[in-house]
């Protein structure tokens, strides 16, 4: 694999692990506090990073940090078109309207916040924002969201069931999208070509669906979910090279033969806490389904047993026929 390739497996791995946190963090609530309203006096406490304006004729603050200050208005913001990072994650904001003359913002985080829908938001308003996260608010859909410069959107821990209304003609350069510990039913809705990096675990997902647009897709995450089988897997998923369906009721070897259309590009696949990892044999089957495969269930892949599960393979490929034989009857 080239370099960007192995740093995209890599940030598979790390993505499973914040998988792992994620319960911890959903576990702790805010201290109740009376929410109040922004001031300058605090707003200069917080700015820092002076770099050049944009017109390159001055100086000024381009970062502010406003996290746990029991916010529950930012309407002063609205006059400081300069910055370009900003902060506001655990308050009790609902409306970032104001923030829609601040054209110059490059990221926002708004986590742990009181955010109902991102209809009437300014997102779709600000020209270079690229980094957006939205974590546990209280989001039940995405009717309306769009950046036409945004390259990672986070939307974990929400409420929302469904993938809709997403523009798509304004999310053209979107790169990474999060929606782990929400409640999807399915992966239907992802219209997004360019996407790379897509987080789904943690969800309700029973279906695969609608994957086929996803050409550019090189990350899957559906750790903890519902799926039954792999059904959906497209062919024309041809970049896909991380797969981590840990942690669903996956149970026959047939599903391996939904792996087949992205056999040549898949490098690591996790499978664990399924019951097909608990079958005889599981990793030499899934070796000789899947011969360019080189990590496992995060175990690298032995020229053993690359050996031996070519050495066997008609004697797997006999088991798979047997057992779509008995389901078939």
């Amino acid at each position: 694999m080239s370099g960007s390739d192995e740093e995209d497996v890599k940030l598979g791995d790390s993505e499973e692990k914040q998988e792992e946190d994620y319960s911890e963090e959903t576990a702790s609530e805010q201290h109740k506090v009376e929410p109040c309203s922004l001031t300058q006096d605090v707003i200069g406490q917080k700015l820092s990073l002076l770099c050049r304006t944009g017109d390159g004729l001055s100086h000024a603050f381009v970062r502010l940090d406003l996290q746990n200050r029991n916010l529950a208005d930012i309407v002063l913001l609205s006059s400081f078109v300069h910055l370009r990072f900003l902060d506001i994650s655990s308050n009790y904001l609902t409306d970032l309207s104001p923030l829609a003359n601040l054209t110059e913002l490059l990221w926002i985080k708004a986590d742990n916040n009181c955010i109902q829908s991102v209809q009437g938001q300014p997102f779709s308003q600000l020209p270079y924002l690229q980094w957006l996260s939205l974590k546990s608010n209280c989001l039940s859909d995405t009717e309306g969201l769009g950046g036409s410069a945004l390259e990672s959107l986070n939307l974990t821990g929400n409420t929302i069931e469904k993938v809709s209304g997403l523009d798509y003609n304004n999310l053209t350069n979107l790169l990474s999208l999060e929606l782990r510990g929400n409640h999807l039913e399915t992966t239907d809705g992802i219209y997004l070509p360019n996407l790379r990096c897509l987080y789904l675990a943690q969800n309700r997902i029973k279906r695969l669906e609608g994957l086929d647009k996803l050409e550019h897709l090189t990350i899957l995450h559906l750790r903890d979910n519902q799926l039954e089988t792999l059904d959906g897997i497209s062919p024309s998923m041809k970049s896909l090279q991380y797969l981590n369906v840990r942690g669903n009721m996956v149970s026959s070897q047939h599903a391996l033969q939904s792996l087949m259309g992205v056999a040549h590009s898949l490098r690591t696949l996790v499978l664990a806490d399924n019951p097909l990892s608990e079958t005889e044999n599981y990793r030499l089957i899934v070796i000789s389904s899947l011969p360019l495969l080189e990590k496992l269930d995060k175990v690298h892949v032995s020229s053993e047993e690359q050996t031996e599960a070519e050495e066997r393979i008609t004697e797997f490929q006999n088991i798979t026929k047997q057992e779509d034989n008995l389901t078939s009857q």
